[in-house]
Order: C-alpha cells, then structure tokens, then sequence
C-alpha cells in the first residue's frame, strides 16, 4: 500500500525533487525524446533524431571527447576542431621555448603544413550508445546469488560486449557504463583518432586572460579557445601519426552563427561532462564542504604560494610551470566556490530533511535501513579517506617522487629499460625547477605531518621524521643525495643499475608511502567504498520509488550528454546584477601591462584605439547544467548551431556536482564571434575562416570587414 508522505516532505517537495527544476539535467543522447518535448517548449527548433541517430548524421558525429578530459567540436569538412584553450594547453606547452614561447606569443598555422603534431592526443567519436542492462545482468540471479557473483557476472557480460562492439571496425573503442549506480548499463562504442594536429592558439594574454584571478568569476574575458585538426589514413579511418595522412572528413560538423545571443535565448551544450554526486547522502556532503575541500584548499595554497613566487621571478620557470600551476589552481579555486555555494544553499540540511522522509516512507519496505547502512560505513571510511586525500596531495605531488617511482618501473619492466628512462628524464627535466619541488616538499610534509593523525602515518615517516629531526632535514637528505635530481646520471641509469635505484632516498621514501596507501589505506578504504556503492544501488532505487513523478538523469560520468537552459545573467549578492554578455570593452578596463595575466597583447590595444570594437561579444553566461568534462563543449542555438564554447562555471555556482541551484548556477562560453574576431585580426589566420561554414553568407575571400 502506498505510504501518505510527511507534512516536512510535501512543504520541501517543490524545492528538494521538482518534476523538471528549472534547467537541471545531464541526458543520454539516445533517450533525448524523453526531453524533447521540454526542449522545443523553451525554444529548440530540431528534433530528437537531429541530436542523437545510429541511422543518420547527427549533431553527436560533429562532438568528440578530446584527450582524456575535454569536447571539442568539428567545425569543417576538414576536420577542423575547436575547444577550450586549457584543454590544449599542456600540447602548446610541450611545444614552447624560450626561442618559439606559443603560450606567450600564440601559435597560428599559416597553412596545413604548419600543424604541429602532439604524441598522445586522442579524439573519440561516440559511434552509438545502448542500454545493455538486460545483457549485462543475464544470468544473475537475486535469490541464490551475492554481490560478488553479480559482479562476475556483470564483468563477464560486459566483457564480452566488448569484445563484440570493437571487433569490426578500425580505431574502435567500447565501455561498458554502469548508471544509477548499477541500476542500469549502457554500452558506448568509440571511434578514436591518434593523429590531431595543433593547428592555432592565441595567446596566454587572450586564451587565458585573467589567469587564476578570473577563473571561475564573472564577468570573464577570456578568449579561452583553440584550434586542432583530425588527420586520418587515406580511406578516412583512424591512424597513427603519418606526413602523408590527410585531413578526417566528418559525417557532421556544425555550422556557425555569427547572429550572437540575447538574454532569454535557447542554448544547449553537447560535451562530456565528468563527474557529478546528484544523489549522496548528507554524510558525502558533510565531508565534501566540510572536511575535504578546506583541508585540500589549504595544501594547494602552499604550493601555488611556491610557484607563484619563482614563475614571477624568471620567464623560464614560468613557462616550465605554466600547465602545472593551471592544474593545482584550477581545483584548488573550484573547491572554494563548491564549498561555499554548499554553505549557501544549506544543501547538508536540506540533505538530512529529505532523509528524515525516506526513512519514514521506508518503513517496511526493502529500503528500510539504508541510509543506517551509508552513515555507518562514511564513518568508517572517512579517516582513511582523508589521509589517503592527504597522501595525493602531498608526498605524491613531489615531482622528484614521481619521477623515482617512474624510473624504477621502467627498469624494472620495460621492454628496453635504457630508451624508457632516457624518455622520462627528457620530459622531466624539460620542465622540472628543483627550487620549487624542494620548497614544496617542506610545506607539504610539514602539513602532513602535523595533520595527519599519527596512527595513520607510515611507520617509515614516522621513524625517519624522528630519527632526522624535522621534514627539513629529510628534505636535505633527499634532495642532497637522490641521483634523480641530475639529469645525465638519470639518462645514464641501465638495468644494471636497478638495485642502486632502489636504495636511493627518492625510491625508498616513494616506495614507502605507496606501501601504506595500499595495504593500510586502500583495503580500508576499497571495502567501505564497495559497501557504500551497494547501499547506494539500493538507495538510488528507493530514491526513484519514493519520488516516482521526477524524472532522474544519471551522474555525469565523461560520456556524452545533452544540457539545454537559456541565456540569463544571475544576482551573486544583495544589490547586485551581472548581465550574461562581456564585451571587449570590459578587457581594455582590465589591461595592464605591469601584470601578466592582464598584459594582453599591444595589436588588441591598437585595434581597440581605432575603434567600432568596444561593443564587441567576449563571453555569455546560460543555465546549462555542466561540469568538468564541458571545457570546450560545443553551445549550440535552437537550430543547432554553434554560438560558443563552454569553458567555465560561475564561482557561487560550483556546487552544481552536488546541488543545482537554479538562481546561482551558470556556465561561461565563449562568444564564438570573438574566436572569429581573434583568429582574423589577431592571428592573422583568416584562412581559417575560408573553410567554415556560416548560418549568415561569410563575407567573401578577401572581402573581410576591416577593422
């Protein structure tokens, strides 16, 4: 018999589980008419097959995910591909010197035999996605079977879909997905590209304008974007690096309006967004905002703090450090606004209220207990978790340990130790400044040190940390003796010498640490989380059957999802109201040339001073429900075409992995008449242009507006 819900539950249902809050939502492409009535009543002009077709060309053949974190969209027949600047960023690092410093000065390809190959860089095209959860769970039986046959049961299925879904075709990939924590399976076949040349880039002074000081605010100028292109064999199929290959031709690739965006305009983002906890418990959230994010804040200012200080002080150092520092900062400022915004929202209470009703609801039925269940094994698991958390963000975070471990497996394990060393110590050194990881070492194992509850420290730290004295004196030790801290002895290391590296401080300490992270942490660590991910299978369940009139949508897990919302500005406080659209105004107010991440580059102030560009679009700001993954995420009109590219959050709106709030939460993009803008009178790339497709007749070869 249906239960009646509590007065709390039917005051808080109109805030806690809406039937379509606001613009909230991740979808599966291939279950988009499940949405598409809602789409076209907020303006979507296509339909569910336009988006998402095994049958035909679809707006999903012109998305990829790029690299192992990122979309990007096709934007010629050509192959051409835009996304994020930070996307690329460590590519043009990797490709800049002192004599040719892309991040400072840009990169811009005058023709195809400028592109720049990157070793490593994949683009992957969802080829289809399909609901297996039938065929994954065939042969499981509820009533004879436990949790760990149903997961030898769930492997070998998936496996062997697998194997099937990449027999036939060159460069494929497949996955099998668990969704609602493994109430559902879906299989998602990949077409994956190893050959993606960097073909543009702007620079440092406009594709990341503003630096940490920006990331995640609003208003934002950045002109966060670049450029790459997809080669292929001769038949189009996927292909190693080759001079002779050529560039992909797409089955789709988007069109672009230059029309711009006004406040109240439909817009859909189509990207890969990767991780996101709609449907934990208070408990998760508690530590989230309260414990794990102010304590790993705190560990990445110490290391920012160290960086900062010799980037400023030596160009060499900054370049070598660029993508690093990007890296730590980026999570760093996004936990900042995450933990805030949890605050704001009062999500832990309102967590705990909406649990007060489950476990009145159900009583008696197979749910009942649950959430007992979850809380018992958090506070089980939270003291390992958190000095695991520690151990990332400390000793695992200095370069001269990683670089140990690195050296010691490949002489250990490669197939040719000598060429695999030489590989790493070229990478390391190219961008390794010994000051820094020494500074860095003191403060992080000071920290750890002081932080970490002495019972869960390694015996070895513990026992070196009182032999010497202090982390000082360690750190003297290890960075006065370690052989890793020379490049040539480093490039001079052969099998031979596997011993002596295995006895060497960097090594031992290293070897240590991974020791006690995995045999007194991990199992801790691995059987609350497994006992938790169960509870949570039958949680989520209840969850669906406690609210059966709400439509859910799965975690974000960096597969391919469709958000749709509209252009709006948002209120961050009392008083105050940003509107959704900087322009190029906004970057002349913000220029300075005594700070380098204000520095933009003299032919913007130029152009500028000649004047008809104040008004010019920069960023926009919409209600698309996004998260990491969304960088360079394709933000498409009502008629599918392409306006701008996704790059960030608004900082108050951070909390979005957890809790959307539709008053807070906004994603930034790049206005794509900027991109245009920048390419053009900036690059000087205008050839670019010449292969794109426009909604309105690009201005003729030539013909281009002057500026």
């Amino acid at each position: 018999m249906k239960k009646n819900l509590p007065l709390l539950f039917l005051l808080l249902a109109g805030v806690l589980s809406p039937v379509a809050r606001a613009d909230e939502g991740m979808w599966l492409p291939a279950l988009i008419s499940q949405r598409i009535g809602d789409m076209q009543a907020k303006g979507f002009r296509l339909t569910a097959e336009d988006i998402y077709s095994v049958n035909q060309a679809s707006l999903k053949d012109a998305v990829v995910l790029f690299g192992g974190g990122c979309t990007g969209e096709l934007v010629s027949a050509d192959g051409l591909l835009l996304t994020n600047h930070h996307c690329g960023y460590s590519y043009i690092q990797k490709h800049s010197s002192i004599a040719h410093d892309y991040l400072k000065d840009g990169f811009w390809a005058m023709d195809r035999s400028g592109e720049l190959p990157n070793k490593g860089l994949t683009v992957s095209f969802l080829d289809r996605m399909e609901d297996v959860t039938g065929i994954v769970l065939q042969g499981y039986d509820e009533r004879t079977m436990d949790e760990r046959q149903r997961d030898s049961v769930v492997h070998a299925n998936g496996a062997r879909l697998i194997r099937q879904a990449v027999a036939d075709g060159k460069g494929l990939r497949a996955s099998v997905e668990a969704l609602f924590y493994g109430n559902a399976y879906y299989l998602f076949v990949y077409r994956v590209f190893s050959d993606v040349r960097l073909v543009a880039a702007p620079p440092s002074s406009i594709g990341k304008f503003g630096g940490d000081t920006d990331n995640w605010m609003w208003p934002r100028h950045t002109g966060d974007f670049s450029i790459f292109r997809i080669y292929a064999d001769k038949d189009n199929n996927p292909a190693e690096y080759a001079p002779d290959n050529v560039p992909y031709h797409p089955k789709k690739f988007f069109r672009i309006s230059r029309a711009g965006v006004q406040e109240g305009d439909f817009t859909m983002i189509y990207g890969c967004p990767g991780s996101t906890k709609e449907y934990v418990t208070s408990d998760e959230v508690r530590y989230v905002s309260e414990t794990s994010d102010p304590r790993k804040i705190a560990l990445r200012t110490l290391r920012l703090d160290i960086q900062k200080k010799y980037m400023d002080a030596d160009p060499a150092v900054r370049i070598q450090y660029a993508s690093k520092n990007a890296s730590v900062a980026n999570a760093w400022k996004k936990w900042q606004g995450e933990a805030r915004g949890i605050a704001r929202m009062k999500t832990v209470a309102a967590k705990e209220a909406y649990e007060r009703c489950f476990r009145q609801w159900a009583e008696g039925t197979a749910y009942e207990g649950v959430l007992d269940t979850l809380a018992r094994w958090y506070a089980i698991r939270n003291p390992y978790y958190l000095a695991s958390e520690y151990y990332v963000e400390t000793a695992r975070s200095v370069e001269l340990l990683q670089l140990a471990a690195a050296v010691e497996n490949a002489l250990s394990t490669a197939k040719e130790p000598s060429a695999a060393v030489g590989e790493l110590a070229d990478a390391f050194f190219k961008d390794w400044y010994l000051p820094i990881d020494r500074e860095s070492f003191d403060a992080l194992m000071e920290a750890f040190a002081r932080e970490v509850p002495a019972e869960l420290q390694p015996a070895f730290f513990k026992e070196i940390l009182k032999e010497k004295g202090s982390v000082a004196a360690i750190g003297d030790e290890l960075f006065g003796q370690s052989l890793f801290t020379d490049a040539a002895r480093v490039k001079a290391l052969t099998k031979a010498d596997l011993e002596q590296v295995r006895q060497d401080p960097a090594c031992r300490l290293q070897r240590a640490f991974y020791a006690w992270y995995k045999e007194e942490l991990m199992p801790v660590v691995g059987a609350a989380n497994e006992r938790i991910r169960l509870a949570y299978r039958r949680y989520m369940r209840g969850q669906m059957a406690f609210e059966p009139d709400k439509v859910f949508y799965p975690d974000a897990n960096l597969t391919l999802r469709v958000a749709y919302g509209h252009v709006k500005g948002y209120s961050p406080a009392d008083g105050a109201y940003y509107p959704p659209v900087s322009t190029v105004k906004g970057i002349i107010e913000k220029d300075n040339p005594d700070i380098y991440d204000y520095d933009i580059p003299q032919r913007l102030r130029d152009l500028y001073a000649r004047g008809g560009i104040d008004t010019q679009p920069v960023c926009f700001l919409a209600t698309n429900h996004t998260s990491g993954g969304n960088s360079g995420s394709p933000v498409l009109n009502a008629d599918g075409d392409l306006v701008g590219i996704n790059f960030d959050r608004v900082w108050e709106g951070t909390m979005s992995d957890i809790a959307y709030d539709p008053a807070f939460c906004r994603n930034i993009s790049l206005d794509i008449r900027y991109l245009l803008f920048v390419v053009e009178h900036i690059g000087g790339a205008g050839w670019l242009l010449d292969e794109m497709q426009f909604t309105d007749p690009p201005a003729k070869k030539g013909k281009r507006r002057a500026i």
